[in-house]
């Protein structure tokens, strides 16, 4: 098995250690986040150092990639771009945890992570640096740009398009063929019966836009 670092070491990293584990395709040599120790362990990988120690920790553990294990969209994109500044000859590989069921004709970006129970049904496109969590489903035809994510027990019909950044909350329901606009909000448990606009927060059932947001902010 090849060798890769998780960066990140916080609870959205257990899970994809624990996807990692199962899915038995990399060996992970420790952990990367420069707010930790040399040494702190998650589940009992250490943290390795850094960032900016990757090209180094490269040469020392043999590494063939590495998953941005940040569940923030932002925050996920911010240390993507910090990876390959650091370390450009970094292979971003994706996860997908062997209980996932992925449709025929479905494609799956690099850095992309899968979560147990998760459905992506027939002729799918999910971008790269995606999240499709636990129990989420994306039906058939759906698109995910980069960046985006699916939160726990999202469902979607078919036809759906979640733009880039975007994030979908835990629960929530899009009618067929809705697209949710780049960098938008949906929060939990909404319905969704019409187009997200671009860069805004919307809740409720039926869902309502709530206010405007910008690029990097906090979910809710």
């Amino acid at each position: 098995m090849q060798n890769i670092v998780l960066v990140g070491s916080s609870g959205h990293a257990k899970v994809v250690i624990d996807i990692v584990e199962k899915a038995g395709h990399y060996r992970i040599a420790g952990l990367i986040d420069a707010f930790r120790a040399v040494g702190e362990e998650t589940l009992g990988y250490p943290v390795l150092g850094g960032e900016a120690d990757l090209p180094r920790l490269a040469v020392e553990h043999d590494l063939r990639g590495v998953i941005v294990a940040i569940g923030d969209n932002g925050v996920r994109e911010r240390v993507a771009d910090k990876v390959a500044q650091a370390w450009p000859q970094a292979s971003f590989v994706s996860a997908v945890h062997p209980h996932a069921s992925i449709g025929n004709g479905t494609t799956i970006g690099d850095g992309t992570v899968v979560m147990a129970g998760a459905v992506i049904n027939p002729c799918c496109s999910v971008g790269r640096f995606c999240i499709v969590n636990t129990k989420a489903s994306l039906d058939h035809d759906g698109v995910m740009d980069d960046f985006a994510s699916l939160a726990p027990g999202v469902t979607t019909g078919g036809n759906c398009r979640i733009g880039q950044g975007a994030a979908v909350s835990i629960g929530a329901v899009l009618r067929h063929g809705v697209v949710v606009g780049e960098h938008s909000v949906v929060g939990a448990g909404s319905l969704v019966l019409e187009a997200v606009e671009p860069f805004t927060v919307t809740y409720g059932s039926p869902a309502r836009k709530v206010r405007d947001r910008q690029r990097g902010d906090k979910y809710l």
